[in-house]
């Protein structure tokens, strides 16, 4: 009885530290990528377009699925309207007008589509290509972090009023709809004098916004761009963007949880990308510091760099970091994935090395994976200290030097990829990449 007992206790044992180390990284008891997403959306069809979307929207209006909606220029929904999308609803983006949805602030979009019949933002162009339309912006009345309580949009939208572009309050509870079970594909304009558009921009949402479940794929600009607000984010993924996969900025209060961002070295932009960038300003002197700075709370990321081969790629300058703090803003991961980075975080180099700020600035429970250096300091060449104190034992990293394939259920699946962590190939291991290793 007694050695059964010892052998029951054993295996326990064994099994409850398999499940914990199955909580790292994206979760689920199946791939809940399955059904919705597309890996592949340059090769669907979706038909010649039945109706047309142009102007502002100021009344309740109804998309449906059985037509396909060309997006025309730029189109705003105003006046505390809703616009609602059936589920498997499709609507091209104009290539000729660089069309964009604008949701102004007080208005609402209900795309609440389902795991088999998603919502598709996509070009309207037959040869699809990254930046092809505009994106979707989603304006609400929550809080920032600049002086007054107020800011517009700077991208170059043309509406009939101010109004309708302007976001920010003190409402963290405003509600701006649903997004669930949506895509967008090949957004991100560029142009001349404001740069790229985002495919997603979430400006002073607030957190009775729900926003699941939505897929942004080859994007020339940031996929998810959230600024100021209060919202939570579930289930996200990013693929392929050209430039950052989830941006914060301007005083966010975020929770980023079981969400996926995979990269390409060779389609980021030349000028640098990264899955995560933590900003709390773009110029300190227009920040209010009375109030909350940003703040992102991530819990159960998959961060991943698909490489034909990591080492080489990142010897010729094609891989950088997966994480950028900025100063003043705080950030903690717990319970996550950061795979194929050169190095894996980088903080600004206004971040002095001290207990608070240290604090502000947590890695709990994470898998560095192949990457070539963890955590460092932007412009600092020896980044000891940093790796000593992440890499201490009482915030229970792991690291490790493995494949996708080692690594991930499934990472190079075309028709079902599964980027679930395989929990037995994780070793606890603090050689990565080797720096000294040239050949």
């Amino acid at each position: 009885m007694k050695n059964f007992i010892q052998t029951a206790l054993i295996f326990l044992l064994v099994l409850s530290n398999c499940f914990a180390q199955q909580e790292k990284g994206i979760i689920g008891y199946d791939n809940w990528l399955n059904s919705w997403t597309e890996f592949k959306p340059s090769q669907s069809e979706y038909g010649e377009p039945t109706q047309i979307l142009s102007g502002k929207i100021t009344k309740d209006t109804k998309l449906l699925k059985r037509d396909v909606y060309l997006l025309l220029g730029d189109v705003f929904v105003t006046d505390s309207a809703t616009l609602t999308i059936e589920p498997g609803t499709k609507i091209l983006g104009d290539f000729d007008s660089k069309a964009s949805l604008i949701i102004s602030k007080g208005s609402r979009l209900v795309a609440k589509g389902t795991q088999t019949d998603p919502i598709v933002f996509t070009s309207s162009r037959g040869s699809k290509k990254a930046g092809d339309w505009g994106g979707i912006f989603m304006l609400g009345d929550a809080p920032l972090n600049t002086y007054g309580q107020l800011a517009s949009l700077n991208y170059g939208l043309n509406p009939s009023s101010t109004d309708h572009i302007a976001y920010g309050g003190n409402n963290t509870e405003s509600d701006s709809g649903i997004l669930k079970y949506v895509r967008i594909e090949f957004a991100g304009k560029r142009t001349k004098r404001f740069g790229y558009y985002n495919a997603l921009t979430l400006a002073g949402i607030g957190n009775k916004t729900v926003i699941e479940n939505v897929m942004i794929s080859y994007c020339a600009g940031n996929s998810f761009n959230i600024l100021g607000g209060s919202v939570i984010l579930e289930k996200l993924v990013s693929y392929r963007s050209k430039s950052n996969d989830y941006e914060f900025n301007f005083g966010t209060q975020c929770q980023l949880i079981n969400s996926l961002a995979i990269r390409s070295p060779y389609v980021s932009s030349a000028n640098g990308s990264r899955c995560m960038v933590i900003k709390s300003y773009d110029d300190k002197e227009e920040s209010d510091i009375s109030k909350r700075q940003t703040f992102v709370n991530a819990e159960n990321l998959t961060l991943v760099n698909v490489s034909d081969d990591i080492k080489s790629d990142i010897q010729v300058g094609l891989v950088q970091e997966a994480i950028y703090v900025g100063a003043d803003a705080s950030f903690a991961i717990n319970k996550s994935v950061i795979s194929g980075f050169y190095p894996a975080v980088i903080l600004d180099d206004n971040i002095a090395l001290n207990n608070e700020n240290l604090e502000k600035i947590q890695f709990t429970k994470t898998y560095f994976n192949n990457c070539k250096g963890n955590i460092y300091r932007k412009g600092y060449s020896n980044n000891d200290d940093l790796e000593s104190w992440y890499g201490s034992r009482a915030f229970s990293n792991l690291y490790a030097k493995s494949s996708d394939k080692e690594t991930f259920i499934a990472a190079h699946s075309i028709k079902n990829p599964d980027f679930r962590l395989q929990v037995n190939r994780i070793i606890a291991s603090n050689d990565f990449i080797d720096d000294d290793d040239e050949d």
